[in-house]
């Protein structure tokens, strides 16, 4: 994926705006990830086999281990790391009551498209971030095994019914839909996340055109994933 350029110009300790906007940001994540180490769990219990089972629950205690890290980063940034967590629930639960997977293949596609939309959601920001904030940040984003485990599974499912793969594309792309409306909204709620997200705090004001390259590449990279899985994004 290509990213923006640029190098973080604010210090934690002397900037209160860029505290702010890297505190919600780190809110955001600790809350996805919390989300996801649910997610997983609940998908565990639908699996088809015993390898699959266990290895979504290795991916849920993988989740839950850069949730701690995350909270450990906003406790060090005088934060209230559940308060700032709360700021984002409703957005993250709305999401995922919108896209409650109906089988093992469509929860498949949600961690997948999901997951894989959020890191590189929160990638584009990282650029921007202090040291020890963007390492806590790419160390959340590590691939926990998703990726081989869900192409795998996806492609083997369609080869055995090929008449799932339109069900599956147009799922995807509701998965899409829904979660740069969420992105957006997030975007346009908080003031000092949203300088980061168009490219670092310093800025003198929300630059629409960089958001919209932002989106654009979001959308790009969903559909090499969805490709990936064998689907039309």
């Amino acid at each position: 994926m290509t990213q923006s350029s640029g190098a973080p110009t604010a210090d934690p300790d002397q900037d209160p705006v860029y505290t702010q906007a890297v505190t919600e940001l780190l809110g955001a994540i600790a809350y996805g990830e919390l989300t996801a180490f649910e997610r997983l769990t609940e998908d565990a219990k639908l699996a088809p086999t015993l390898e699959d089972k266990v290895a979504f629950m290795s991916m849920a205690a993988a989740e839950f281990g850069h949730l701690t890290t995350l909270l450990e980063r906003l406790r060090e940034l005088g934060a209230d790391p559940y308060a700032t967590m709360r700021i984002f629930k409703k957005g993250f639960d709305e999401f995922h009551a919108h896209t409650r997977p109906a089988d093992w293949y469509e929860g498949l596609i949600k961690a997948y498209v999901g997951d894989g939309l959020a890191a590189d959601f929160y990638r584009e920001i990282a650029a921007y971030l202090d040291p020890v904030t963007r390492d806590a940040v790419i160390e959340s984003l590590v691939d926990v095994g998703y990726a081989e485990l869900v192409v795998d599974r996806v492609r083997a499912g369609i080869r055995a019914d090929p008449r799932m793969g339109g069900r599956l594309a147009l799922w995807g792309r509701r998965l899409m839909g829904e979660a740069l409306t969420q992105a957006q909204r997030v975007a346009g709620e908080r003031d000092a996340l949203s300088a980061l997200l168009a490219g670092g705090v310093d800025r003198p004001g929300l630059d629409l055109a960089a958001l919209g390259r932002m989106f654009a590449r979001l959308t790009e990279n969903h559909a090499r994933r969805m490709s990936d899985l064998g689907l039309d994004s």
